[in-house]
């Protein structure tokens, strides 16, 4: 059985959609799924693909830092690393501070797979922001960057 059609004009799809936030849920949902339809070929998950681009702008990180950096749970990240090392994508070496401690470091087959996902991720947002001109994907962009460095840092 398939359901009936979303009426936009109902008072409660109307109300949903005069609330920003539930908007911007929403739109995060469908980012999140055309990305890890696209990731989905190699395994991975938007998650992975968080991690990876992490550690591409750093020398390492402690699995603590990337929880803290990324806002998953600890033991989240645990699960996470892992698979990435199974995949050849990052490893754990021994911390040059600490030698009890590990870091998680991008490898070059690591390196390897983002280059390949830039493309992916411009058509992603392209088909998420096709009914936008380029002006207005520009302004939408600046204004979700200003609200990520205040709300989110």
């Amino acid at each position: 059985m398939n359901a009936a059609p979303i009426d936009g004009d109902e008072p409660w799809m109307r109300a949903l959609h005069a609330d920003t936030g539930y908007l911007l849920y929403r739109l995060g949902l469908r980012s999140g799924q055309l990305f890890n339809t696209f990731l989905q070929e190699s395994g991975l998950r938007l998650r992975h693909y968080a991690v990876l681009r992490f550690l591409a702008t750093s020398e390492g990180a402690l699995q603590r830092e990337l929880s803290t950096r990324l806002g998953y749970d600890p033991s989240a990240i645990v699960g996470l690393v892992d698979d990435l090392e199974k995949l050849g994508f990052a490893e754990r070496r021994p911390s040059p501070d600490d030698r009890r401690s590990r870091i998680v470091v991008l490898t070059e087959d690591g390196r390897a797979f983002l280059r390949g996902t830039d493309e992916a991720g411009l058509r992603v947002t392209n088909e998420l922001l096709g009914p936008l001109a380029p002006a207005e994907r520009d302004a939408l962009h600046a204004l979700l960057l200003r609200i990520a460095e205040d709300g989110l840092a």
